[in-house]
């Protein structure tokens, strides 16, 4: 009975297994390019499902398929996806083709649905991500381009707020406000950022391209043309275009972690410092059978600060610190020292002769640094005013370097997730598409040292004085839904994008020196967010038999901002008399240090934003398009496009652009295009008011940021902001070498821009001269309430935005290719790409009447803006690029010759050239396994610093480098590993 069981189980298996036996079918094959020679470790997987392998070292594969026929979809980095139907179980070999981006079909550039990277009469840069994330030592999107594309220049910033955090990047050396970014063709929203201090792009709002995972991209698209006429506001320097990750049934994940192995590390006494660890992923699902998906991909990743800075070689005590120290020993209260305290605590410190002086000083010279006579003329010293900085730093233990800054990167923590999706709905091409973002970034940074000689301390808090922190949280959303399809025979897009950016500052380890002992030591400063909805329609339709072919697109868009500003709490912006009452006009008296100084209110590093800085603004624009594509015959073709927009705020515009290409033959194009374009000013310059403290060529300045309908403005003569109009002019050519497997590209350009919007200098209230009646008094009734607005800004200078300038900006960009093969499984990529540009002031400043009365024009547009706008970022920039694969091994070796710039300073004498650098990348990749690579390298192998800063520029020791004007950072050698894992 037991057997028969068995026997019936047996019987029954095999019926049940022998449908699944006949079915199953194995294929094999190979996987070769075009000149025959086999190709390891492609991907080889039935379409559809997870049922993959990868070809081994002879290019060959086995895989076993549910029936036949069966689509095979072969893919690899470096090689155009293949799909091929397999009927039958006979040995088969797949030819492959090398991704030529040249020869991609591209988003942006034109409307019509055919154009390729080549065929474009416009220069079109195509950057494949997955390939740079897996070798070049770079991991976020800004250093990612830094180091790729010659024209796109982007650093981390040190000492300057909010933008230690948000890095301003620019295309073709114009401001970070002028290169409009898209995700999938859509317009991107800006950063809620706008950059007071002193850095490149200095009065501009830009995009933060690290809040997007580099893991969520497929490929980036960079214009380097004006498009305004096209695409809208910001386009007038180009496009960046972001394409979205679409793979599916493929985990791809990988982690990376680095540091500065460098001789400067650790506040250059060498060693180790800067760690930063990445940690990315990516996977897909196939939805429905038409090739619906959708997409996640996100990051997390880790920085920690680095400082560069030996020691401070300035002055750090004065002798009433001394005073204070020996106070505090005895348990005296220091925040109410008596002047028979410290004549009694002098007894024990100063020599004999200085203690007769401090006895015999009023009591209102005790308290007076020095004392001057009609002529000016001084006529006593005060002992307690003395620098005693270095036998106090013996007396407390300390050295100089306990009173550095953090002069370098800041420290960072943040995530970053993306999704993107799509579903056909039927077989006529109607799909419903979407992708969001979302991701947050705490940041830490530090500003100046706040030392104990200065009025800005209060040492009863902080003895030996203290350095703030400005600590950010930034977060950012996004979110695009659509829908594709057909009316008639025209394709139709309907869509809306949302995003919105947030900034908010907690001010930690500081002081509101005006509050005294009131004073709390974290601030909850406030912050200022910018929203923008756009909604999109777009049509197009391609006429084969009109020409040689005829696209037409036209379309509307309808955008709406909203820009806000958060209001802190009250210590954070306000200054205190003694008393504790809050300072509103300029009769009132501040506390004061023992010296009788006045002691600055707010947060130190960062005040808070008030109520009066507070604010909802918004906006709206409507716009319509026209974009006509023509190819006239085989060698010749032509675009047109037009747009009409038309702004809530500032009124209307109308731009249009030509552009054109001629085959001369396959491998050589000459391609051509004028424009006109425009620029809005932004919600944020507009709008933005604020009090930050400054440092002008090392003094610190609360400068108050006043909007150009204010007040201060219209007492100053500021006119109020109006759109950035532009003209802009590019030829070149494309040409191919097949033979030598060779392709170039050389494009020369000229962008004229009319009514720049800059952020003026500091204004300050004219007062009477001295040893005149009055003297230090407002010279009249507008100057004198222009200082109250200031006193109740608590500031002591005004900045302003304002359309002070005409500028020009002309260059070459020059792209070269090259590829061979040394054998069936070695290939060697080579790419020399290099920028030639320059941008200069052209014309008179454009100030009112009233500022060249008063003798403000170099106000209006200081020197250090010049240098920002002209020499801050290198108008020179070569990338030799060589990437080695031969069988499981990956030599990747970049050289990026950096031009020179120059220090922005006011002061002619220090302005000071840094010379031309060459930064050198290597990485070694190992694929350990069909699923798991290996990668070591280096970004600055050779540890390679700019040029040291003169001495005038080093702000007694600060900044041994330019924190002004950057060509790729002060980090140092950085060495990195990463693990990649593909999982099918």
């Amino acid at each position: 009975m037991k057997q028969n069981n068995i026997l019936k189980t047996f019987l029954f298996s095999i019926l049940f297994l022998l449908p699944l036996v006949m079915a199953a079918q194995t294929i094999k094959g190979k996987v070769t390019d075009a000149s025959g020679g086999t190709l390891p470790y492609m991907n080889v997987v039935v379409k559809g499902t997870t049922n993959g392998t990868v070809t081994d070292d002879n290019g060959e594969f086995t895989i076993t398929v549910k029936s036949l026929p069966a689509k095979l979809v072969i893919s690899s980095m470096g090689f155009m996806t293949k799909e091929v139907t397999v009927a039958n179980t006979s040995y088969v070999t797949i030819v492959v083709s090398e991704d030529n981006a040249l020869e991609e079909v591209v988003v942006i550039g034109s409307r019509n649905p055919n154009r390729t990277a080549i065929d474009s009469p416009v220069p079109i840069d195509i950057v494949d991500i997955k390939e740079l994330i897996a070798t070049s030592p770079q991991v976020n999107l800004n250093q990612i381009l830094n180091f790729v594309a010659p024209s796109f220049t982007s650093n981390t910033q040190t000492i300057s707020d909010g933008t230690d955090h948000i890095d301003p990047a620019s295309l073709r050396g114009l401001g970070p406000d002028q290169v409009l970014v898209l995700i999938n063709g859509k317009r991107r929203h800006t950063s809620s950022l706008v950059n007071v201090n002193g850095t490149f792009g200095r009065g501009s709002v830009g995009t933060d391209l690290n809040s997007i995972p580099a893991a969520a991209i497929k490929r980036l698209e960079v214009l380097r043309d004006g498009a305004a006429a096209q695409y809208g506001s910001d386009a007038i320097a180009g496009v960046i275009n972001i394409v979205l990750n679409e793979s599916v049934n493929e985990l791809n994940m990988s982690v990376t972690t680095g540091a500065h192995f460098s001789k400067n590390s650790n506040s250059q006494t060498g060693g180790v410092d800067g760690a930063t660890t990445n940690i990315s992923a990516s996977y897909g699902i196939p939805l429905g059978d038409k090739g619906g998906f959708i997409n996640f991909s996100g990051d997390f990743d880790v920085r920690e600060d680095y400082n560069r800075m030996k020691e401070w070689e300035g002055s750090i005590f004065s002798g009433y610190n001394a005073i204070e120290r020996l106070a505090d020993a005895q348990g005296l209260n220091l925040a109410n020292l008596t002047d028979a305290n410290v004549r009694s605590l002098s007894q024990n410190y100063f020599s004999p002769s200085d203690v007769s002086v401090i006895n015999g000083l009023t009591a209102a010279e005790l308290h007076t640094q020095t004392k001057k006579d009609s002529n000016g003329n001084t006529t006593f010293y005060n002992p307690l005013s003395n620098n005693v900085t270095d036998s106090e730093l013996a007396a407390r233990g300390l050295n100089r370097a306990d009173f550095n800054m953090r002069v370098g990167q800041s420290q960072v923590r943040g995530g970053r997730f993306f999704a993107n999706f799509k579903l056909p709905l039927d077989d006529k091409g109607t799909e419903l598409y979407s992708f969001a973002g979302l991701s947050s970034r705490d940041g830490n940074s530090a500003g100046f040292y706040r030392l104990p000689n200065q009025d800005r301390t209060y040492t009863p808090a902080y003895i030996n004085g203290f350095l703030p922190e400005i600590n950010s949280t930034i977060s950012d959303q996004s979110l695009a839904v659509g829908i594709k399809g057909k009316v008639g025979d025209w394709n139709i897009d309907f869509s809306n994008t949302y995003g919105k950016n947030a900034f908010d500052y907690t001010i930690g380890n500081t002081y509101n020196a005006s509050q005294g002992n009131a004073s709390p030591t974290v601030f909850d400063a406030g912050g200022f967010s910018f929203a923008q909805n756009t909604t999109n329609i777009d049509l197009n339709q391609f006429f084969e038999d009109t020409f040689d072919g005829f696209g037409v697109a036209f379309g509307a868009e309808h955008r709406l901002e909203n820009y806000e500003i958060i209001a802190g709490e009250e210590s954070s912006y306000a200054q205190y008399t003694a008393a504790g009452e809050r300072i509103t006009l300029s009769t009132q008296t501040p506390l004061k240090d023992f010296f009788g100084r006045s002691r600055p209110g707010g947060s130190q590093v960062f005040p808070g934003f008030g109520p009066k800085n507070e604010l909802a603004r918004n906006r709206s624009s409507v716009a319509g398009y026209i974009d006509l594509d023509a190819k006239f015959s085989e060698a010749f073709s032509a675009t047109f496009a037009t747009r009409y927009e038309n702004y809530s705020d500032f009124g209307s515009t109308l731009n249009f652009k030509l552009a054109a290409i001629y085959k001369a033959s396959d491998d050589f194009r000459l391609r051509g295009s004028f424009n006109t374009g425009f620029r809005a000013p932004s919600l944020h310059q507009l709008n933005f008011n604020s009090t930050s403290t400054i440092f002008q060529d090392g003094i610190p300045v609360e400068v108050g940021t006043f909007a150009n309908d204010s007040k201060a403005a219209q007492l100053l003569g500021i006119p109020q902001l109006k759109e950035e109009t532009s003209n802009s002019f590019s030829a070149g050519f494309t040409a191919k070498l097949p033979e030598s497997n060779i392709s170039f590209t050389v494009d020369g350009y000229v962008v004229n821009i009319n009514d720049r919007v800059v952020y003026t200098g500091q204004f300050t209230p004219t007062l009477i001269a001295s040893g005149l009646p009055n003297a230090g008094q407002p010279i009249d009734a507008a100057n004198a309430e222009l200082q109250n607005l200031l006193v109740q800004a608590n500031a002591s200078a005004a900045g302003f935005f304002a359309n002070a300038i005409d500028t020009q900006s002309k260059g070459v960009d020059v792209v070269i290719t090259h590829k061979a093969d040394f054998g069936a499984n070695t290939r060697l990529k080579t790419d020399l790409a290099g920028t030639f540009s320059q941008t200069r002031q052209v014309g008179e400043i454009k100030s009112s009447q009233l500022l060249k009365d008063a003798g403000k024009e170099s106000t209006y547009f200081p020197e250090d803006s010049r240098i920002f706008l002209e020499e801050a970022v290198p108008r020179t920039k070569v990338n030799l690029t060589n990437s080695l694969t031969s069988g499981k091994f990956n030599i990747f070796l970049r050289n990026v010759y950096f031009g020179e710039v120059s220090e922005a300073t006011n002061s002619v004498a220090n302005q000071q050239n840094f010379s031309s650098k060459v930064v050198t990348d290597l990485s070694f990749g190992y694929k350990a396994t069909s699923d798991l690579t290996l990668t070591v390298g280096a970004n600055n192998l050779l540890d390679v610093y700019p040029d040291r800063a003169i001495e005038a520029n080093r702000s007694d020791g600060r900044f041994d480098w330019s924190r002004r004007s950057q060509q790729f950072g002060i980090g140092g050698r950085f060495l990195f590993a990463r693990v990649s894992f593909n999982l099918r």
